[in-house]
């Protein structure tokens, strides 16, 4: 079952497709198809796969032709999730043929990336497939981008981690670093005691580790969650032990420098979690593009 394409992604996409046509339109409109494709001419188009990959953000392209010409029919051939082969037709677009070249540029941008975004996704949950770990994102998203990147992990498989700095504490070695000048810097497991003092009830509290003497430390104050930060897999392992002698309802988290040449190896540690940058911020976009059919 496809992920929802809910209002918090419906409401991105709208605000980003109004920004993306007012950088290609500006106040003087498609200046090339209006010099060259007659106000007459009508077709279809099928939007394509020239690679495989998971798809994401079709729903994206009948909010767009909403913009550009509300009168341009859009047909939906696969969905949000779905794996493709090269030559699959994905979506067909039936309208004018000015306003289909106007939108083209803008789907495509969408489509590619969030798609991108999945098909990556998708790599890493099949590499870690077998384990218990689940694959999440992180915040390095795009600006503005952060429900629809996420909403493509999801397409992918993957799981969100918080959607940003107000829903989840994640105590990380800045917030530590941050503490230069206090006449006293209380240790990991005081930071977490006091996070869990002073935030709300359901939310998670989270903390970064980097050796297993903190994770001993700060394991005394039962976090919900202890991220490890660029262990290799065997500390992992060693982590996972004292994890499940000391406090074995905390969950373990990998992060850092997490590739897919590297990312069997940290699942099959028994890691709880492994997040990744890389889904959002470096995912190649995926090869979709428009094949034109004949002109009316």
């Amino acid at each position: 079952m496809p992920p929802a394409f809910a209002n918090a992604e419906s409401h991105a996409a709208r605000e980003l497709i109004r920004l993306a046509l007012a950088e290609d339109l500006a106040d003087r409109g498609d200046l090339t198809t209006a010099a060259v494709i007659p106000p007459s001419a009508a077709g279809s188009v099928s939007i394509v796969a020239r690679k495989p990959g998971v798809v994401s953000g079709l729903p994206i392209a009948p909010l767009v032709f909403a913009e550009v010409d509300p009168r341009v029919r859009v047909e939906l051939h696969a969905a949000d999730g779905d794996r493709v082969t090269k030559g699959t037709v994905v979506a067909v677009l039936t309208g004018a043929t000015r306003s289909l070249l106007i939108g083209e540029r803008t789907v495509l941008n969408f489509l590619t990336h969030l798609s991108g975004v999945a098909t990556l996704t998708r790599k890493f949950v099949d590499l870690a497939e077998g384990t218990r770990a689940k694959i999440l994102d992180t915040r390095k998203t795009y600006p503005g981008w952060r429900a629809l990147q996420k909403y493509a992990v999801r397409c992918g498989g993957g799981v969100n981690h918080r959607m940003g700095l107000y829903d989840g504490v994640l105590i990380k070695d800045n917030h530590l670093a941050a503490w230069v000048g206090l006449d006293s810097r209380p240790s990991l497991r005081e930071a977490v005691a006091q996070a869990r003092k002073v935030s709300p009830k359901d939310v998670t509290i989270e903390v970064e580790v980097d050796s297993l003497e903190q994770l001993r430390d700060v394991l005394k104050a039962h976090p919900d969650i202890v991220l490890l930060d660029n262990m290799s897999p065997a500390t992992m392992s060693e982590a996972i032990a004292i994890r499940d002698r000391e406090a074995s309802d905390v969950q373990l988290e990998a992060s850092g420098s997490v590739t897919l040449e590297t990312v069997a190896a940290i699942a099959a540690t028994g890691v709880d979690r492994i997040s990744i940058g890389a889904l959002t911020h470096s995912a190649p976009a995926l090869d979709l593009a428009f094949d034109w059919g004949a002109l009316a």
